[in-house]
């Protein structure tokens, strides 16, 4: 590839079928696409950035629409290879915010079958952010030797990696989540975390110990989402800065996290520090988690910026 990317994602995508009604009551599910680093990748690219997206995609009856949407998006699909396996599903119902139902179907799924294989020595060096989460690590063996080594190449490279645990506690047990992060801890960053999910993979429970444990690790620049908080403190260079949650009168958080950290990394690839990048980062999700559905609702770069810029 000729072009210079921005970002270069890795991760799974998931068929997403949405509906604001109980699953019980509802007549009509919305399709679109999902998936926690393919969130990520989406908003980066509606804010104007050149996004790459790595997975394995089924060839089932899901493929075109699949494929289609990502180009339609403007993600660099050039890295997507197919395999014979299904893609994976989910349901997700918010017919308000303090109710959500979710039901996914994602074992044995095409990206499981993520692999060493799939990683382009030259496609990573196009980019100046390689980006993956723990949720990638937990598809497969395969998967996880997969976003070891990119991480890995990718320092070599002396390109920057950006990283979320999003620990989800029933898809890995927490000793599987510190496994993930203590094999690629050391090649990372950025890291994205969430006070009340990812923290207890540490063992810490102070936001400001956390942070000045991770710079101990070699991490740059640590990102803490706090819901009790309502914000996000950054640490930078030895300070932390906090940004408030752009706005908490909302719908459906689903992949609001995910978000946060597309617009994140928009801001840090276009020249923005990072509190600033939080700052756009944090108007980003709190757009997105006033719609329903995860992907479809990530607001467009004009909408963020002039939020950002107080026009």
């Amino acid at each position: 590839m000729d072009e210079k990317l921005d970002i270069i994602a890795i991760g799974e995508s998931l068929v997403e079928l949405s509906t604001d009604e109980k699953l019980k009551d509802a007549e009509c599910l919305h399709k679109y696409f999902g998936g926690d680093a393919l969130a990520t990748a989406v908003t980066a690219v509606r804010l104007g950035s050149k996004v790459g997206f790595i997975t394995k995609l089924g060839n089932d009856a899901f493929k075109d629409f699949l494929l289609d949407g990502w180009r339609h998006e403007g993600l660099d699909v050039s890295q997507v290879s197919f395999t014979e396996e299904r893609n994976g599903l989910y349901l997700i119902a918010r017919p308000s915010y303090q109710e959500k139902e979710l039901a996914f179907y994602r074992k044995k799924t095409a990206p499981a079958r993520l692999s060493v294989d799939d990683i382009s020595e030259n496609y990573l060096g196009s980019a100046k952010i390689i980006y993956s989460t723990g949720i990638t690590q937990s598809l497969s063996l395969s998967a996880r030797d997969a976003v070891k080594k990119s991480f890995e190449l990718a320092k070599e490279m002396q390109l920057m990696t950006a990283y979320d645990p999003n620990f989800i506690v029933n898809i890995s047990s927490i000793d599987e989540a510190r496994e993930y992060f203590d094999e690629i801890i050391t090649n990372v960053d950025v890291l994205f975390m969430s006070a009340k999910h990812d923290m207890p993979i540490l063992g810490i429970e102070s936001v400001d110990a956390a942070i000045k444990y991770l710079w101990d690790k070699g991490v740059s620049i640590v990102v803490i989402k706090s819901g009790n908080d309502k914000g996000y403190y950054t640490g930078y260079n030895g300070a932390v800065t906090y940004n408030k949650f752009y706005i908490t009168d909302v719908s459906d958080t689903t992949c609001s996290g995910d978000v946060f950290n597309g617009g994140f990394l928009h801001g840090i690839t276009h020249g923005c520090t990072p509190a600033e990048a939080a700052s756009l980062a944090s108007i980003t999700a709190g757009m997105q988690a006033q719609g329903i559905g995860a992907i479809k609702s990530i607001p467009y770069h004009d909408e963020v910026y002039r939020a950002f810029k107080g026009v």
